[in-house]
């Protein structure tokens, strides 16, 4: 069937394909890069682990670590967000929690998605999350406030890497969106429901 159309007509169709294609792949590129950084640390990306997979590894060393907590929102988000306790020294491949705090300010019910990093950056592949509240979109209610946990361990393999062997302190950010699922993102995007 395709030898039997023009040169015209078999250009237009292999175009068509081409834009078909550079689409898909322009989807597929946010999840990739996600998959890839989260495989790899890069770009300060934790590691996730399961319950099963941080017994496994539960390896206690004694060296300790200074571990900082960043919190930031979008100025689109009218919420109060900050870490219990701006910082946390800990045993390297010890399990340990920091609580971060939120607030709804504003007098409608918001959802709100975290996304985070990790600084310096090449230290992103040996800090291992096991529980995270950015995993998931929070929902908070006019005035809610809670107390967000990270259950959390620096594996200890970043004293055998000589790009992180020196390093003394981990800086976990997490900054606050809206999130797309929000009913009433649009209308704080767009400045008319912020702060209400």
């Amino acid at each position: 069937m395709f030898a039997a159309l023009d040169n015209n007509q078999r250009t237009g169709i292999l175009a068509a394909l081409m834009a078909v294609a550079m689409v898909g792949v322009g989807y597929a590129s946010v999840p990739l890069y996600r998959l890839f950084c989260q495989v790899t640390g890069f770009g300060g990306t934790t590691q996730r682990v399961d319950e099963v997979m941080a017994l496994e590894r539960a390896v206690v060393v004694n060296k300790t670590m200074s571990i900082r907590f960043d919190s930031n929102i979008s100025p689109d988000l009218p919420w109060e967000f900050k870490p219990e306790h701006p910082t946390q020294t800990v045993r390297i491949g010890e399990r340990n929690m920091a609580i971060f705090l939120a607030k709804n300010v504003s007098s409608r019910p918001i959802v709100g998605m975290a996304t985070y990093n990790v600084t310096p950056t090449q230290a992103g592949q040996y800090f291992d999350k096991i529980q995270c509240f950015c995993f998931n979109e929070q929902r908070l209610e006019p005035g809610q406030e809670v107390r967000m946990p990270v259950l959390f361990y620096v594996d200890p393999k970043i004293m055998d890497d000589p790009d992180t062997k020196d390093i003394e302190e981990i800086t976990l950010s997490y900054t606050f969106y809206p999130s797309a699922n929000d009913p009433g993102a649009a209308k704080t995007l767009d400045g008319q429901g912020a702060g209400q």
